[in-house]
């Protein structure tokens, strides 16, 4: 998910986002460990997602 993506969300949209988003990599991570993904960066993209969708929700809050 692009920053851009991010900021056009609502609060409550990122929050479940963030959520299906977590909920995604714990998937990935378990099925990596049973057998190799075929794309392992995938991993690395959802983390980088969940930092994304993570700062724009904190951001959110001070202001």
């Amino acid at each position: 998910m692009r920053q851009s993506e991010v900021k056009e969300l609502s609060v409550e949209e990122l929050h479940e986002e963030l959520t299906n988003h977590q909920t995604k990599l714990s998937d990935l991570k378990m099925t990596h460990v049973l057998s190799p993904l075929e794309n392992p960066s995938e991993i690395k993209k959802v983390r980088r997602s969940i930092a994304r969708i993570a700062t724009e929700i904190n951001k959110r809050e001070l202001d």
